[in-house]
């Protein structure tokens, strides 16, 4: 039992606090599998390797401590008790890094086969690490089904398809959302994914793709930006489609209160404060609140299937 205990504890320590992640050859069992009970993820051997590097590499200066190791009576079991620390310094899982500390823990069950851990369910992993620092998961986002979902719409064949073919059917306004970067410089997309999520309290919500080039300085602004384009801006949401680096250049705007961007000429803008970033697989959805608001008195542009129309030139029902 008691080399057993001294086994697992080297291979872990070696692993997660040093990098040295060929330790855990000597304690996996070929067939091993880590079921995380957090996202529902199954991974084998080497990407559980994998993800400790990135860990490590996101938390350079991480630490463990196991707080107690459990070996079951008849040595085919055991429960692993740990606390962990380390500053967040480089990106993890396309999340910019923040330079907070994190402290964070978990449990893992084991069962063994030949002396060696041959499945592990745990109650940590990536997104426990993200949450931990204030950055929580929608979980259902990263679930994995075994099989597609059934997808009865003429032409579509993948569920992807047929979500595009929905969001075409769907007339929205046309915004561009904006924040300050580190050094203080205007940054800005264009995006029709914002909803009013409630007036008491007063939020919002806008959903922003990781790749995005505005996404890092959008992270980790307090703050951001929502103008809701006018039918005078076709040029400006073509500027804000494209990967021109200052977009700024040719544009008037103005700070708002609290430093966000808001563009002259737009049919209405809002400040708002980022109170929630909810990771969604490829994307962040950030819930914010109202803070300041400016209403002109010009008609929005309107988006459908790729086109952009006159919203003055709307048909009452």
């Amino acid at each position: 039992m008691q080399e057993m205990t001294e086994a697992l504890t080297m291979a872990w320590q070696a692993a997660w606090d040093r990098g040295d992640v060929d330790a855990l050859d000597a304690v996996l069992h070929p067939e091993y599998v880590r079921e995380s009970t957090g996202s529902l993820r199954l991974i084998d051997a080497a990407q559980y390797k994998q993800d400790i590097l990135e860990v490590r590499t996101a938390f350079p200066d991480l630490t463990t401590e196991i707080d107690s190791l459990v070996l079951g009576a008849d040595g085919t079991s055991a429960a692993i008790f740990w606390h962990s620390s380390g500053t967040f310094m480089n990106e993890l899982q396309g999340v910019p890094a923040t330079g907070r500390p994190v402290q964070t823990r978990g449990s893992n069950l084991i069962t063994l086969r030949d002396g060696r851990i041959v499945h592990e369910k745990v109650t940590w992993d990536h997104a426990e690490m993200l949450a931990d620092l204030g950055i929580p998961s929608l979980r259902s986002a990263f679930e994995t089904d075994a099989v597609d979902a059934i997808v009865d719409v003429p032409g579509a064949a993948t569920p992807f398809e047929a979500l595009k073919g929905f969001n075409r059917q769907f007339i929205t306004g046309v915004t561009v959302v904006t924040a300050t970067d580190e050094d203080g410089n205007p940054r800005g997309l264009a995006a029709n994914s914002y909803a009013s999520v409630s007036l008491e309290p007063p939020l919002v919500l806008v959903c922003v793709q990781k790749t995005s080039s505005t996404y890092p300085a959008l992270f980790r602004s307090s703050h951001l930006g929502i103008n809701i384009m006018s039918n005078e801006q076709r040029d400006v949401v073509g500027v804000f489609a494209s990967k021109t680096s200052d977009k700024f250049a040719r544009l008037d705007w103005h700070a708002g209160p609290d430093g966000s961007p808001l563009i002259d000429g737009s049919a209405a803008s809002i400040e708002a404060e980022i109170k929630e970033r909810f990771q969604a697989k490829t994307h962040t959805v950030f819930i914010a609140k109202v803070t300041h608001a400016e209403i002109a008195e010009i008609a929005p542009m309107v988006y459908k299937a790729g086109r952009f129309f006159d919203g003055a030139a709307l048909t009452e029902l």
